[in-house]
């Protein structure tokens, strides 16, 4: 971090996307000694940096042994780890307790009484508190109430992660932030990444990149109830701008946003990924996922602006360009990763 070199940090599923953009860039920052921590359930040992800087310990923050290994040497902890996501969470409630909400109490718990702390970071859902609706959406605020309505164990163990975050702070005053995050999108993002996790999700888990690919390969692009839906999009390196922020300049017990505030309709998207792709690939009109109510939703950026400086800088047009590129430049990768769940992809 360029305000704090030397720093010491712990990334917690820091070879996953927004995880390996992250220990990049704190990297460049000049920090001066990143510890990763990650089972590759959904990631790839390729997004952890080779640096004599950056140490990985390979399993969950949930496994007495390697939690064992967390010293009290860090100033700033990132938990980023999650069980990818909503339809993968659905197939198998009880890996989703294990590898969303397990790691985040144990992880809580081994950190409550380190004395160098100054901040921990918890990667929150944004989609946790957005209202069920097809009709006009409003920005959706921090401070917004908590719904008890929800669509899946995955947006469920998010926001209880997000209770015991405020109740840790509170009761033992550990120095949380939660960041709660909107779709995020970017280089980095590698489909079929990880382990099979028991549904097409495990390759097909993000719109943007899913897009991309298929696109890039002249495959249909599917739109879930015909591609009505909005999402707020934002691009990875804003989204590790916005981490950093509420590590260095977040209030502990509070939560901010990490949204570019501007709503993208499904369909709009799909015709963004074509025309950069040069290749209209069909497009397929499906009907509304049985389980998924969320229609139209978007993320305030106020308070984020206000309190932390933060604001999205990449546009969707450019965020969607690099991320082009950068998939057509690991076309290879991709593919392979893909591949190996191509016999369970084919029977789900």
């Amino acid at each position: 971090m360029s305000d704090v070199p030397g720093t010491t940090a712990l990334v917690v599923g820091g070879a996953g996307f927004v995880g390996g953009n992250l220990v990049r860039e704190l990297l460049s920052r000049d920090a001066g000694r990143v510890v990763v921590v990650d089972n590759f359930l959904s990631s790839e040992r390729e997004n952890v940096p080779e640096d004599e800087r950056v140490e990985l310990l390979v399993g969950s923050i949930a496994d007495d042994e390697v939690l064992g290994n967390i010293e009290d040497e860090f100033e700033y902890v990132f938990h980023l780890a999650t069980y990818h996501g909503n339809q993968s969470s659905i197939t198998n409630p009880l890996a989703d307790h294990e590898h969303n909400l397990l790691t985040t109490l144990k992880l809580f718990e081994r950190l409550t009484h380190f004395s160098r702390l100054r901040k921990v970071v918890y990667a929150a859902s944004g989609c946790t508190l957005a209202p069920h609706t097809h009709d006009a959406a409003e920005a959706v605020v921090e401070d917004g109430p908590v719904p008890l309505d929800l669509d899946s164990p995955y947006q469920i163990s998010k926001v209880v992660g997000e209770f015991y975050s405020v109740y840790y702070h509170r009761h033992d005053g550990l120095p949380t932030v939660r960041a709660r995050f909107q779709n995020v999108y970017g280089p980095g993002e590698i489909l079929g990444a990880g382990q099979w996790r028991g549904t097409p999700a495990t390759v097909w888990r993000n719109v943007t990149p899913t897009f991309v690919y298929r696109a890039l390969k002249g495959l249909p692009l599917e739109l879930d109830n015909e591609g009505l839906a909005t999402r707020d999009f934002i691009y990875v390196a804003d989204i590790v701008e916005g981490l950093i922020l509420c590590a260095t300049a977040g209030a502990p017990g509070d939560v901010y946003n990490l949204a570019s505030g501007e709503e993208t309709s499904i369909r709009e998207l799909a015709e963004k990924v074509n025309a950069l792709c040069g290749h209209e690939a069909v497009i397929e009109l499906k009907p509304a996922r049985d389980w998924d109510r969320s229609g139209r939703r978007f993320g305030s950026t106020e308070k984020a602006r206000r309190e932390l400086g933060f604001e999205s800088r990449v546009s969707l047009d450019e965020g969607l360009r690099l991320t082009v590129d950068w998939m057509r430049e690991h076309l290879d990768l991709i593919d392979a990763c893909i591949e190996r769940h191509a016999g369970k992809l084919a029977l789900a």
